[in-house]
């Protein structure tokens, strides 16, 4: 066993395990009683009167065990429960508990009787476990407690740590008032608040240490574990008003989230990205070389969005950071945009509904079509073309698209070898290319006189991909008979006063950005995104990566995997090997990705290596981050 000159006191409800084993009992001898929820929460309410330290500990224990009506034959039941419900951390360092345990003891208000049979399965004797004891009656039913028992009575810790007499640092963890006290009495040196299962405010207040986690405990204490750096140390920084689905699932992933619900500035979001590893941003965030490089701990940007124009993928890829976004979350949303446009467009239902907000009725059929037997031309057939082809043809439109790469069909749409074909031919045309910066002006005067007379044309894409103040002309003249724009050459960062040169005209539908804008997308995207950041933390994971090698990564099984991000120049992996073969490294598995700036090379390796191996890979010349999981 190994041995340190700390000993280590921990509580056992709602820190070995997730919940109270009263609470749990109680669930099982009141299964079959008519007032059992009512019953169970006034236990319930006494626990938590006795744990906040507002009732006594002995009277606590008196009237829930009064109100559970248990039996012997209840415990073996109780027991297998506690077994599903070890807390998650603790039983993730179960290596912890087996090779420190001589210097970890329980005591716990709670009962030696299941006590002692869920820690044994951690190496801790029941030698070394400081509980109360049941008392029954001849027919087997809890009656009470030892009350000659110090862990009995009302601060009953604090005289059970007297008496053991324990040297060396004396360190508790626990959740509740009968464990702060311990610190404050004298008989502990450092105090824990284990907040994995639930959080108390007075605990919170008198803690040294706050540990979401055993992960965390272990970390400060500096002693092995089974994650190599605790999650809730991985700050992660989420704005502009991000779906709080993302919220949820990082937090309960472990880690630390913080949200703002607006954009930030660039000397802002320079402030605010001290000590963060993680930055979440939607579409109006600018995330500039100078914000990248300010931002010494950030290894990932999560763009919930398609585009990532907003970022300098460059300067993050330089400085080692991963870029992802969520193409493909939001396809349907913009899709369906963009089909609810075609039809509003074709039968003047803007203007009609325009006019009648004014007072005016003017029931006609002219200028009104429907979208049945019409051309749609479809610039850009990827994610969003291609669903807005088969949508399209549903409704009985005739299908036409263009793209620069050769792309398959679906449906029946027929695909034109050039745009000016396209443009002659389309009833209505949708543009749905990408932000490279190359598609500026794509649509400009010379295009938009190559489209039918009467043509309708909708922008669900980039604002810069159209000539606003060509297509301001032709719809004045009459040249087109309307448009639908979402996106514009300028967007302001936070909503506001806002002025285009589309303003005014009666046969525009001007929306602001919100193409991807739905409930269902913003949470599908609040999926896809901290899945991919997760994947990327938790185990070096690049897939989908916008600006980095992809490497899909096995899982992890008994291993340390050590993620080096260099400079791609020759030599550098050969310098890599080099060094594990120095260090007698049996490398487990190696992978290697790289474009033409940066190398991404993983290397999994045994569990039992020299420390120093990290530093010498850190300091391999042209290494830009270096990380190691386990």
């Amino acid at each position: 066993m190994s041995q340190t000159k700390k000993k280590f006191i921990f509580d056992f409800d709602s820190t070995l395990t997730s919940v109270e084993a009263l609470d749990v009992l109680a669930e099982i001898t009141l299964s079959h009683n008519p007032n059992k929820d009512e019953i169970i929460n006034e236990i319930i309410d006494i626990t938590n009167l006795g744990i906040d330290g507002k009732i006594s500990f002995t009277e606590s224990l008196e009237r829930r065990i009064k109100l559970l009506n248990a039996k012997k034959s209840d415990l073996p039941i109780l027991i297998d429960e506690l077994r599903k419900k070890v807390s998650v951390s603790i039983e993730r360092n179960k290596e912890f508990f087996e090779n420190f345990s001589n210097d970890i003891y329980v005591i716990s208000c709670g009962f030696k009787e299941f006590i002692d049979a869920i820690v044994k399965e951690y190496n801790i004797p029941a030698e070394r476990v400081y509980a109360n004891k049941f008392e029954f009656d001849d027919n087997d039913v809890i009656v009470g407690f030892d009350t000659k028992n110090v862990l009995s009575t009302h601060n009953g810790k604090i005289e059970c740590l007297k008496n053991l007499n324990l040297e060396g640092e004396i360190q508790v963890i626990g959740d509740g008032y009968s464990d702060y006290v311990t610190k404050e009495a004298g008989v502990a040196d450092t105090f824990f608040a284990y907040t994995e299962n639930i959080s108390r405010k007075k605990t919170i207040e008198h803690a040294d240490y706050i540990t979401p986690n055993l992960d965390e405990f272990l970390f400060v204490n500096k002693l092995p574990r089974n994650i190599s750096y605790p999650k809730n140390r991985i700050k992660i920084l989420l704005l502009e008003n991000i779906h709080p689905d993302a919220f949820e699932k990082l937090s309960e992933d472990g880690f630390t989230v913080e949200t703002v619900n607006k954009s930030l500035t660039e000397d802002e979001l320079i402030k605010r990205l001290e000590g963060v590893h993680v930055l979440g941003i939607r579409s109006k965030t600018l995330v500039t070389k100078k914000v990248i490089e300010s931002a010494t701990k950030l290894m990932s940007v999560g763009a919930f969005c398609i585009g990532t124009k907003q970022i300098d993928l460059e300067a993050c890829k330089e400085n080692g950071i991963t870029v992802f976004n969520a193409p493909y979350s939001n396809t349907r949303s913009v899709v369906e945009l963009a089909i609810g446009e075609i039809i509003m467009l074709m039968r003047s239902v803007f203007q009609r509904s325009i006019e009648l907000h004014r007072g005016k009725w003017n029931k006609t059929a002219e200028g009104s079509r429907e979208v049945r037997g019409k051309k749609l031309g479809i610039v850009g057939y990827g994610n969003i073309g291609k669903q807005l082809s088969v949508l399209a043809e549903a409704l009985g439109m005739d299908v036409y698209y263009y793209d620069i790469e050769d792309k398959l069909a679906l449906g029946n749409a027929t695909r034109m070898e050039n745009l000016e074909d396209l443009l002659s031919i389309s009833d209505v045309i949708t543009i749905h290319i990408d932000d490279n910066p190359t598609n500026r002006n794509f649509i400009g005067k010379e295009q938009l006189e190559q489209m039918k007379d009467g043509a309708y044309i909708v922008n669900l894409s980039r604002g810069f991909v159209i000539d606003v103040e060509a297509l301001r002309d032709a719809l004045q003249s009459g040249k087109l008979s309307g448009a639908a724009v979402d996106v514009y050459p300028q967007e302001p960062i936070a909503n506001g006063e806002y002025y285009t040169e589309l303003q005014g005209l009666d046969n525009v539908i001007l929306t602001p950005h919100i193409g991807g804008s739905t409930t269902e997308a913003q949470r599908d995207i609040a999926d896809f995104v901290p899945g991919k950041i997760m994947a990327y933390i938790n185990s070096g994971n690049t897939v989908d990566a916008v600006n980095f090698p992809n490497i899909r990564l096995p899982r992890q099984i008994n291993v340390h995997r050590f993620l080096h991000i260099h400079k791609n120049v020759p030599g550098i992996m050969a310098e890599i090997n080099k060094v594990l073969a120095e260090f007698e490294m049996n490398i487990t598995g190696q992978y290697l990705s790289t474009d033409s700036k940066v190398g991404y090379v993983i290397s999994d390796v045994d569990k039992e290596y020299n420390n120093e191996v990290i530093k010498a890979l850190k300091y391999v010349e042209g290494t830009i981050k270096f990380r190691v999981l386990y």
